[in-house]
């Protein structure tokens, strides 16, 4: 399964730590995404970690086709959009009343911002 990650917090009040694995999994501005093996326990260890900073779910395969065709590919990140409409929940609390964390409907976010 393919988890898709989205980075949502910008780059300011980041502890050191955070911006370190930010920029090991290459996501270094708002709005970069990745696409993460949920079988890859570094990886995901990484996005769990920064968690309060990203938003991640698992997406089908006709998302990833219609993402790789709409976006290009830079050493393995999409550059997104923000949101059209804007973000329909909290962009600064966690999953249930925001939207940073897992979500189980990520694919509604990423569409909006396609």
């Amino acid at each position: 399964m393919v988890i898709l990650v989205i980075r949502i917090a910008g780059q300011v009040k980041n502890d050191k730590k955070d911006n370190e694995t930010l920029k090991r999994l290459k996501m270094n501005k708002k709005f970069t995404t990745i696409l993460v093996e949920d079988n890859d326990a570094v990886r995901m260890g990484m996005v769990k970690a920064v968690g309060h900073m990203v938003a991640y779910g698992s997406v089908d395969e006709a998302f990833i086709k219609n993402l790789k065709s709409s976006r290009k590919e830079q050493e393995g990140v999409y550059f997104l959009h923000p949101p059209r409409g804007g973000f329909k929940k909290s962009s600064k609390v966690q999953a249930p009343k925001g939207i940073l964390g897992k979500h189980k409907d990520i694919t509604k976010l990423a569409e909006r911002m396609l």
